[in-house]
């Protein structure tokens, strides 16, 4: 049966995925003696030229650089991301490594996934002209619109079944301002679908 428009509160359930954040010593790194002192991390520099320390607590991978630069992705918040890479500048520091200072840390991206708790109209949601910000969406291509918000600047991922990723965000209340923004927006427009028995 054909799916009928319905006018409904929509509860958009968001969960950080991911948050990726980057951090620098101001002294480059002696990754051959990292590999000595722990035989558990990852490093083949013929195929990529980063070190990768994983942590089970909190579980991530933070991706060393002999330039003293450090990524760390995997963590479930800012803070999470922070200790993981305070954690992992102790444990280089403990095994002799030179480490001079404490790193500089900065949020580079937060990813979280969520749902409308309902389907939606993802053809009429394009025909929508007022969305505050841009909006894309070929069905051949990808699966889901692709809606890039203004403020707070994130980029939505919206599938027909009503699951959103939510991906840009440098602070975790960029992503929940943007969702509640973006519930707002699609009850206005009236597009979310409820499937007839």
């Amino acid at each position: 049966m054909k799916a009928e428009k319905k006018q409904i509160r929509i509860q958009t359930e968001t969960c950080i995925q991911n948050v990726v954040a980057s951090a620098a010593f101001n002294h480059s790194v002696d990754l051959g003696a990292i590999v000595k002192a722990f035989p558990h991390v990852e490093y083949r520099p013929e195929v990529f030229p980063g070190l990768a320390f994983r942590l089970k607590k909190p579980k991530t991978c933070t991706l060393i650089f002999d330039t003293g630069s450090m990524v760390c992705t995997g963590a479930k918040s800012e803070r999470e991301a922070k200790r993981a890479i305070r954690k992992v500048a102790r444990e280089l520091k403990k095994a002799g490594i030179i480490i001079i200072g404490k790193p500089e840390i900065k949020i580079q991206n937060i990813v979280a996934s969520g749902s409308l708790g309902s389907p939606i109209d993802l053809e009429e949601l394009c025909m929508q002209i007022h969305v505050g910000g841009s909006l894309m969406y070929e069905p051949e291509q990808f699966p889901g619109a692709i809606y890039r918000m203004d403020s707070p600047s994130v980029v939505f991922l919206i599938f027909s079944n009503g699951k959103i990723v939510c991906v840009g965000a440098k602070k975790e209340e960029e992503i929940y301002e943007a969702a509640e923004k973006l519930r707002q927006r699609l009850e206005e427009m009236e597009i979310l679908c409820e499937e007839m028995p």
